[in-house]
């Protein structure tokens, strides 16, 4: 894991003058996870992290972590992903937090993935997608995670405004959380699953993208096993799992097979406990990429 600038997100201009679209999410991601690792620390603000960091469960307490880690990794992680709630308890100081965090992560190079799990319909998931896909909202950011339950189509806002301003999705598909197989692997009356449908769905929005498509899956790193589906959707599969919640790096073939060089591990407790010591946090970091950087070339 090296330390560096992310790829520039700034439209580009034709010969011509006119502006042409700002480079995809995709392949934005491709390149930081080449030159960074592929790995992704979350930020994850809870209370008992904050009491673990000798700080107040206040804002005082969530503005300091929060710089804290954006200090420690933002110049040198693929993607940092803020967990909104953890933000949003706190009110309009948390959300200010947030804004704030977003911003200086993304100033320092890190691609900036927001896990606030957003899911409606027409004008309200109009109005979700331009809070974290538009260039022009404060909490702006690279891609931002989705729940498709209330049918795929009702994503399409999401989809178009981040194809217009280059960023992504994550689409929960196959979660870590037990509660999930009732949704998730309930079997339609054509014969497949519901997150079967939602990884083709996937695959049909990345189709022809090079170097990777923008639009990914939220898949579990400790659900074993996954060759029952096909994950080479031509997009990155965001890994929550890996560390505390007991997947390592070494399980990731095992579970993503052929698709794992799309994999972004995701890790929060395992970097974070490290915290407030900023080499400690960027120490574990830098193990982790390593680790996952070596089980994918193994595999």
């Amino acid at each position: 894991m090296t330390a560096g600038p992310s790829p520039d997100h700034s439209p580009s201009t034709a010969p011509s003058g006119q502006r042409q679209s700002p480079p995809a999410f995709g392949a934005r991601l491709r390149r930081a996870m080449d030159e960074r690792g592929p790995l992704c620390v979350g930020i994850d603000p809870h209370a008992s992290l904050l009491a673990d960091w000798g700080l107040n469960d206040d804002v005082a307490g969530l503005a300091r972590f929060a710089r804290t880690v954006v200090e420690a990794l933002a110049d040198r992680v693929a993607v940092l992903k803020p967990q909104s709630a953890f933000f949003e308890r706190f009110g309009s100081r948390g959300v200010a937090v947030l804004e704030t965090a977003v911003e200086e992560a993304r100033e320092r190079g890190a691609l900036v993935v927001m896990d606030a799990k957003r899911g409606d319909i027409g004008s309200t998931m109009a109005a979700y997608a331009a809070t974290y896909l538009d260039p022009a909202s404060p909490l702006f950011s690279d891609a931002v995670t989705v729940s498709p339950y209330l049918g795929y189509g009702s994503l399409r806002p999401a989809v178009d405004l981040a194809r217009e301003h280059g960023c992504g999705l994550f689409t929960l598909a196959l979660t870590s959380n037990e509660e999930g197989q009732e949704v998730q692997r309930a079997v339609r009356a054509d014969g497949t699953s519901v997150a079967a449908t939602m990884l083709g769905h996937l695959a049909a929005e990345n189709a022809g993208a090079e170097p990777l498509g923008s639009f990914g899956a939220v898949v579990g790193a400790t659900l074993g096993d996954l060759s029952s589906f096909d994950l080479a959707i031509n997009g990155p599969l965001l890994a929550p799992g890996i560390g505390a919640q007991g997947a390592t790096p070494a399980d990731l073939p095992g579970v993503f097979g052929s698709a794992v060089r799309n994999v972004v591990p995701s890790v929060s407790r395992g970097v974070l406990r490290h915290g407030p010591d900023i080499a400690a946090l960027r120490a574990a970091a830098a193990q982790f990429a390593d680790e996952v950087q070596s089980a994918a070339l193994q595999a």
